[in-house]
Formats: structure tokens, sequence, C-alpha cells
């Protein structure tokens, strides 16, 4: 048991780093510095917000719940925000809500199967310094390409047939071959998990439809890939959306993959 003396301090140690404050209609626990400062940082509990005040971070807002509260909602759109995480599973949904309704900048997470809360001073600083960017969260990853063979390696050009160019993502070919078949049409097709077209239809009646049907595995559309095409798919658990492109202001879905035509379908 600590001695009288360290509980002294350590409370003596809270009380300067200063008091936990309310923010907004929902009263969500706050440090004294949150709006004042143009960077914040977005976490979980009451808890995280005590320990980071300790550690002299005091610009902190908490979300009390899985729900995002509207405060943080706008308070992300006003100011820089970094979401700093647990690093567990409860911390993965509550990131994947976050990138859906919010407009966090960047993502920070405790070391994997600890909490904020627990975490010391130290672990705290390399969660703030090894933050992701967003809008890095879902670029692609690259692909090293074996190096070109030196002149003496290759073999005469007139012997050497030239190959069309193979595909920048391999799907399985029933996809491919739904998304040759719908270029130019405005149409769209919808698959079962045995990848079995289930219904054709116009793109312009695919919202309406989707919220109607279930049992739906990938969907193809000669069309663009919006926020509310991705909102409904998260919803109904379609695994995958190919389409013509994805609009700019779309927020990528954690469980829906975002393919376009041209990542599948071979030039010629």
């Amino acid at each position: 048991m600590p001695s009288v003396d360290e509980i002294y301090k350590e409370i003596s140690e809270t009380m300067k780093a200063g008091k936990v404050e309310k923010y907004g209609p929902e009263d969500l626990p706050a440090g004294p510095t949150l709006e004042s400062s143009k960077e914040i940082y977005v976490v979980e509990g009451r808890a995280d917000i005590i320990n980071l005040m300790r550690c002299g971070i005091s610009n902190t807002v908490a979300l009390e719940g899985a729900k995002v509260p509207e405060s943080i909602k706008r308070l992300t759109k006003e100011k820089e925000a970094t979401a700093l995480l647990d690093g567990d599973r409860g911390g993965d949904l509550i990131l994947k809500e976050l990138l859906q309704v919010t407009n966090v900048k960047y993502v920070g997470r405790a070391p994997r199967g600890k909490e904020i809360e627990e975490c010391n001073c130290k672990e705290i600083a390399e969660a703030i310094e090894q933050r992701v960017a967003v809008a890095d969260l879902f670029k692609p990853k690259k692909v090293e390409r074996p190096e070109r063979p030196t002149e003496r390696q290759e073999r005469p050009i007139e012997k050497v047939a030239e190959k069309p160019e193979k595909p920048k993502l391999q799907l399985p070919e029933q996809i491919t071959q739904t998304a040759k078949a719908l270029v130019g049409s405005l149409e769209a097709i919808l698959l079962n998990e045995k990848l079995e077209q289930v219904e054709r239809l116009p793109v312009s009646q695919l919202a309406e439809k989707l919220q109607l049907i279930t049992g739906i595995d990938t969907l193809v559309f000669d069309g663009i890939i919006t926020q509310r095409i991705v909102d409904i798919a998260s919803e109904k658990n379609i695994k995958r959306i190919v389409a013509s492109r994805v609009s700019e202001a779309v927020k990528p879905a954690l469980n829906v993959d975002l393919n376009t035509f041209h990542e599948i379908i071979p030039a010629g």
C-alpha cells in the first residue's frame, strides 16, 4: 500500500495539472485548454483526460460512450483533431465510428492491449509521435516490382511478344466480367455471397433498392461511389463495391472495400 505522503503527492500533482471541466450541452469531460487550442485530442473517457493532464496535455475532450456526441462532430470541423484511443477492440470500434461521422485528422493508439488511462507519459508521447493521418489509413499498399533486367539479360526485342497490361488488383473473375459488362451502361448488378447475380437495375434506383434488399455480398455499378452508397453498404454488410470511380468526398468504411473499374479491368 502507498504511504500517506505518496498519496498526498499524487493528489497534489493532479490538482496542479488542472481541473477536468465540462464541455457542450452533453457535459463532456474536457481539459481546461480545449476551447483555446487550435489542436485537440479526442479520447474515450474521463480517466483518459486525467491521465493526459498529468502529462501536461490539457487540450482534450472525451466521448464518454460509443456514440459520437454532436459537440465533438462540431469540434473536429473547427479544430485539428487527433483521436487518441485505447489499443483494444473497443478502441477499434470507436475509431470506426469516428471515421464515419467526424473530421478527425490523425489517429494515435495506446500500445496493443493497453488503455490510454494506463499509459505512462512516455507511452502517450510515443502514441502522439507515431500517430497516422486519416488520409493515409486507406492508401493502398505499394507493391514492389522486380527490377528490370539489364541490357545483357534482355532478349532481342523481336523475340519478345508484348503482353497486355495486367490489372492492378486481382478479384474473382465473376466480378471482373460483371464490371466489363457494365461499362457505359449506367446500370448496377447485385451479387450474392457466391457471386451470383441477384438483380440488375438502373443506377438511379440503386440507393433505394439497397435499403430494401438483404444478402448482397458485392455491388458493381457504372457510376460514382457516393457517401450515401457507402453508408448503406456498411449497414447492409455489403463487403465490396466496384464502380466507375469514387467521389473525393467519400470517407471509406472499414468493413467495405472500394474499387474502381480502372483497378480491375486490364487495359486493352
